[in-house]
């Protein structure tokens, strides 16, 4: 398989595509390009998909937009295992992914994310219902699950990939929240495979403007 993302500093929705492969130990090739230059449209022009990333190629199958790739590779490739086993969780965590997916956009516009940075910024009312919303989810879930592992439904899932971008968010603006929320944030960040991203991600020199939100804290 080979995998297309952007910039690891800012790319939040390249990281869910990359770490659902990553994660779970399949192989890949991982071909980055800058965003929003001509190489990166003209790139991805070249196989037929959207023109955002990630993009996932299989052989002669292309699949674009984070949820679908995990929702591709689960299906294609762990049997199913990227989701929960009790149908009950299977459907919870669907759920918590697509509203994830589909919403939360004022943590997404007033917080990108920014791997190697440490920001404050001044949130509106909807971002603050965005982190209190989030913060319930996820302390509910853990508090369900948390005879069962460190995710939110146990064992790792495609929930957490979707979550992952968010927890690295409230790291770089400093946001708090519940006791079992942060526990989950730093189970997140302690990943290794978040490791190895968040440490390409230092390694990058590219700035991406509208992404520097905020004021830097020292």
């Amino acid at each position: 398989m080979e995998l297309i993302i952007g910039n690891k500093n800012y790319s939040s929705w390249s990281l869910r595509g990359w770490l659902m492969l990553e994660a779970f130990n399949l192989k890949f090739k991982e071909t980055k390009l800058q965003l929003f230059t001509d190489d990166f449209y003209s790139s991805l022009s070249a196989h037929e998909a959207a023109d955002k990333v990630p993009v996932l190629i299989d052989g002669d199958v292309t699949v674009w937009d984070s949820l679908a790739i995990c929702e591709y590779v689960s299906e294609r490739h762990l049997n199913g295992k990227g989701w929960p086993d009790d149908y009950a969780d299977r459907a919870m965590a669907r759920s918590v992914s697509n509203e994830m997916h589909s919403g939360f956009f004022g943590v997404r516009n007033e917080m990108p994310m920014n791997c190697r940075a440490k920001r404050r910024v001044e949130l509106s009312e909807q971002a603050k219902k965005d982190i209190a919303r989030i913060d319930q989810l996820w302390s509910s879930l853990r508090k369900t699950h948390a005879d069962k592992g460190p995710w939110l439904f146990g064992e790792f899932s495609i929930a957490d990939v979707m979550y992952a971008p968010v927890a690295l968010r409230f790291r770089t603006y400093g946001i708090k929240v519940s006791e079992e929320s942060q526990a989950y944030c730093d189970a997140v960040y302690s990943h290794p495979a978040i490791q190895l991203w968040v440490k390409g991600a230092l390694l990058e020199t590219e700035i991406v403007e509208e992404d520097e939100a905020g004021e830097e804290v020292n």
